[in-house]
């Protein structure tokens, strides 16, 4: 029997995708793990891990547990599903001052639009406002991941 999973855990997951970690939920235990790419090639050699220091050890156990149990795992969105430049650019147009407005959206042109868009929304005063925003896109990717995986959830 599938246990659900808390949506807030789903959501910290898909605020964990980096380009050398992947975040899986396990289906049958309803619990999200990140593991890195790099004990995932590890647990896939096969080859012996105990000359590793113990966090490293515990990596890899994971790994292996996802190598194994491939169907009991599912990737979680990463950041080209989550697309967190849309969300930034979306935000700008919900700002009533129009000069906040064009600021923010000559900030997240070109390189570097991320830290300068969340430099820019703490100078301006509405970071809170952000994050909120954020958090809600967030929630809704993560409702409609569940959705489309047939993932059971609770908020």
């Amino acid at each position: 029997m599938e246990k659900p999973v808390k949506l807030k855990e789903i959501m910290d997951g898909m605020d964990l995708q980096f380009d050398e970690f992947r975040t899986f939920l396990n289906v049958k235990k309803g619990e999200v793990i990140t593991v890195s790419q790099e004990a995932l090639r590890l647990a896939e050699d096969e080859e012996p891990t105990d000359h590793l220091p113990e966090w490293q050890q515990n990596d890899i156990r994971a790994a292996i547990d996802v190598v194994e149990n491939f169907d009991g795992y599912i990737d979680l969105p990463d950041r080209y599903e989550i697309n967190e430049y849309e969300m930034m650019e979306d935000f700008c147009y919900t700002l009533a001052n129009q000069r906040d407005q064009d600021s923010l959206l000559d900030a997240i042109r070109g390189k570097g639009a991320f830290r300068r868009f969340k430099d820019l929304v703490g100078y301006i005063g509405v970071e809170k406002k952000w994050y909120a925003f954020r958090d809600e896109r967030y929630k809704q990717v993560a409702i409609d991941w569940c959705d489309a995986h047939n993932v059971k959830y609770v908020e």
